[in-house]
């Protein structure tokens, strides 16, 4: 017996169990058998485009804006009915409380009460949120950019670079990209900071340098005063698809660095750079993949190679479990990381001031935003593009402005 088949008999049997109790739903609200018909028809629909696109995905190819959408689509009908399940499941509890409740008190047992139309009707009322959620991040949420500002003082600071700022942004990933006009949007949002520096944190492509071929002329556009700085991400290396041969891979990572080169960014591979002002200088790091349970080919003590301790210095590492597992607590004393890498898994609930919620919080300690420990920063950059799901939902694609204070 194959290895997959318990696991996808038990994907089906949960597959059943959801679309019995949605259909409940529909079945007590109306009895018009052309709208049973019809939720049927898009339910069993949506199940083989998904399945039709997982059964053929060539892994040769890398991850493409169609099996991307074949994710979205099933996200956009299979969450809405988990919220239907949660409503109608716990009428189905509290009924069977009060039958039990009956049995015990007069010894007789009573059929159960029929499902309330209210209850469905308020099931199918909360399922709308997030259908409408989802359907709102695929079209317009990805390109929702918004800037996000942060002033960060330090003591330590050179008195030249008081008011010195910086840029970020991080995951482009191309090869998800679908809407020039928007993407050209983000870019130009991005020059309106007129930061001093521009720091790209990793993922430029899914898998594949050619992902880039038709966006070079939109990124090259990137403008910063004094310099515009990259790192790698663990999509760059093009460790998630199969390569025909191994020379492949080698010679597509090898692209995927002179793409850098060509939008006019110096790619930091584990080195650093000193950024001068007014005969006084910080130093500029920049470390390859570091990631707890992903590539570790970072290296930061030959980054930090010919950079003296009391340095101020701005580390970029693409993944923040760097930051928490190596980083924070070496006492080289890096003042500012930059990362990226969770894009804050792309859906969750942010209220400014009183709420930041997403999935992405029970994987990731420091997983979107500014965290600070013993006056040692990190900010995940939430990334420009999209990866796996076309969409966001309540998580927005980031830009980051970070100004430098003396203080």
């Amino acid at each position: 017996m194959p290895r997959w088949f318990i696991p996808l008999i038990v994907f089906l049997v949960l597959i059943v169990v959801v679309e019995i109790y949605t259909f409940q739903a529909f079945r007590t609200i109306s009895k018009s058998k052309l709208m049973r018909f019809s939720f049927l028809a898009a339910s069993v629909a949506a199940y083989v485009y998904f399945f039709l696109t997982v059964l053929t995905y060539d892994k040769s190819n890398g991850q493409t804006p169609q099996f991307q959408m074949a994710m979205g689509l099933m996200l956009t009908v299979s969450i809405p009915k988990l919220v239907i399940i949660l409503v109608l499941f716990g009428e189905d509890m509290y009924r069977w409380v009060l039958k039990l409740i009956s049995a015990i008190s007069s010894g007789e047992t009573k059929p159960l009460v029929g499902r309330r139309k209210f209850i469905s009707q308020l099931a199918l009322g909360l399922a709308a949120i997030p259908f409408a959620s989802f359907i709102y991040g695929i079209i317009y949420g990805k390109y929702n950019y918004k800037v996000l500002k942060y002033q960060l003082t330090f003591k330590d600071l050179p008195e030249a670079f008081d008011g010195f700022t910086i840029t970020q942004i991080s995951d482009i990933h191309s090869g998800s990209f679908t809407n020039k006009e928007k993407i050209k949007y983000g870019v130009d949002l991005i020059n309106q900071q007129k930061s001093d520096i521009m720091l790209f944190t990793g993922d430029i492509v899914n898998n594949k340098a050619d992902e880039m071929d038709n966006w070079i002329d939109v990124f090259d556009k990137l403008e910063a005063k004094e310099g515009k700085y990259a790192i790698l991400g663990n999509h760059d290396y093009g460790d998630y698809m199969d390569w025909k041969t191994p020379e492949d891979k080698v010679k597509n990572f090898q692209q995927v660095k002179d793409v850098h080169k060509k939008i006019g960014f110096d790619l930091l591979l584990d080195e650093h750079r000193y950024l001068e002002k007014d005969g006084q200088k910080i130093a500029l790091l920049g470390v390859e993949n570091w990631g707890k349970g992903f590539n570790q080919a970072g290296d930061l003590q030959r980054a930090s190679a010919g950079v003296n301790q009391k340095d101020f210095k701005i580390l970029m590492s693409h993944d923040p479990s760097h930051w928490e597992y190596q980083v924070k607590q070496d006492n080289f004393n890096y003042h500012l990381t930059l990362s990226g890498h969770t894009h804050g898994l792309q859906m969750g609930i942010e209220i400014p001031g009183w709420l930041k919620w997403s999935p992405s919080k029970y994987v990731y300690k420091q997983w979107a935003g500014l965290y600070e420990e013993a006056g040692r920063y990190i900010n995940v950059n939430r990334g420009f593009g999209y990866h796996a799901f076309p969409g966001r939902v309540g998580i927005w694609p980031e830009i980051t402005v970070i100004e430098l204070k003396k203080g």
